[in-house]
């Protein structure tokens, strides 16, 4: 059984899947309880039509489970919305196809829609993944291989090509592994060996209790940080999982008064009111950095935010899309391949319309520049997208800012 499972749209195309694959699960609760009988490994429907919409997360561990899992007969077709057939997934692919999968795509090659059937999978070498585009293809392989290794009793060895982007989200996928049971060996961010045999079999943990959401609680500390505070945000705090958790010391390091507790963070403005500007390596908490780019509005100096290349092939190329909505406001804004800079101008230009492109974390970002003592009224247009994730958004933020 899972406590405090979010009710939104990734959550729900997933449920949604595992249902098609013949997984049963409960009703979600009104307090997030949902009990998931497991299937070890083996989906009772062999032909299904899977839906993902825009969730990443969903479609890169579904497509490995799948690929690895996909029985005899077995015909599987994985699509989303129009942007999941812009966001790549070819990385991954290559990874499975090198081991056996069979999978083809049905649209332009390297992403989505796909098609998967039985394949003739063997783990008997190195399997080779690119790392440096997007964390979660790591996190699929890693995740679905126990279903080859715990049948065939050999381990596998996943060696990362190039430079692994995002590694806190590895450790909570690492963790998250560990506590159903299997535990995989890292060697530093280049080699992973997932064990074979009765060491790789997922076990119920029988109660398994989800985090607060890390990247959600960005946009309330930010919150403090620019509109004074304090702001207190309880379910993530020292003891989480999440490498999101670090984006309070990017906040301490703009100035903010920052409180730490195991379960809790607490964020409130400077003793002076003035944030200051800061220069930050953004690779370890990407969806979280995007809300720094908004605090830099209300800091002192330029705020150059780098290595945050992923923010082009997540729902919408985020660095494209910071930059045209920041420069709405007045800001004055650079941007690379994978860096953005950002100098407030000296009066945030009010009333503007914040287009969100279908981007969940654009929405509630922007949602910040109406906060605090140089705060402007703006309008979010398409203000359901943050349906994807946190659908209830701008009602806790109205409890905050009342």
């Amino acid at each position: 059984m899972m406590t405090g499972l979010l009710d939104s749209d990734d959550t729900r195309v997933m449920r949604d899947a595992l249902a098609k694959l013949g997984v049963a699960c409960s009703d979600r609760s009104a307090d997030g309880r949902l009990t998931v009988a497991g299937c070890d490994g083996v989906f009772s429907a062999l032909d299904a039509d899977l839906f993902v919409g825009n969730a990443g997360t969903a479609t890169r561990s579904l497509v490995a489970t799948l690929a690895l899992a996909a029985g005899n007969g077995a015909n599987y077709r994985v699509d989303g919305v129009p942007r999941m057939r812009e966001r790549p997934i070819g990385d991954l692919v290559d990874a499975l196809r090198a081991i056996g999968a069979a999978i083809d795509y049905t649209g332009n090659a390297g992403f989505p829609p796909l098609t998967i059937r039985c394949g003739d999978i063997r783990v008997d070498r190195p399997i080779p993944i690119r790392g440096d585009v997007s964390s979660q293809f790591l996190t699929g392989l890693l995740m679905a291989l126990p279903l080859v290794t715990a049948r065939s009793g050999q381990a596998a060895t996943i060696e990362v090509v190039g430079e692994l982007i995002s590694k806190p989200y590895i450790e909570i996928t690492l963790a998250m592994m560990a506590q159903f049971g299997v535990a995989v060996v890292r060697d530093g961010w280049s080699r992973f060996t997932v064990p074979g045999g009765d060491a790789a079999r997922y076990r119920s943990p029988g109660a398994y209790a989800v985090e607060g959401d890390a990247s959600s609680a960005s946009y309330f500390l930010a919150a403090g940080a620019i509109g004074g505070g304090p702001v207190r945000v309880e379910g993530v705090g020292r003891a989480a999982l999440q490498g999101d958790v670090k984006f309070a010391d990017a906040l301490a390091a703009f100035g903010a008064h920052v409180k730490w507790d195991d379960h809790a963070i607490t964020a409130e403005a400077p003793s002076d009111g003035r944030l200051r500007a800061i220069d930050a390596d953004m690779n370890h908490i990407p969806d979280a950095a995007m809300t720094l780019a908004v605090v830099a509005l209300f800091a002192e100096g330029t705020t150059r935010l780098t290595n945050i290349g992923s923010w082009r092939v997540k729902e919408t190329d985020r660095i494209a899309a910071m930059a045209t909505e920041l420069r709405k406001l007045g800001a004055k804004v650079e941007e690379g391949a994978d860096w953005i800079a950002v100098t407030p101008p000296a009066t945030i230009t009010p009333n503007v319309a914040i287009d969100t492109y279908d981007d969940h974390r654009i929405a509630m970002c922007f949602s910040l520049a109406s906060l605090g003592p140089r705060g402007v009224p703006v309008r979010i247009n398409d203000p359901q997208c943050v349906n994807k994730t946190f659908p209830e958004y701008f009602r806790a933020l109205a409890s905050v800012t009342v």
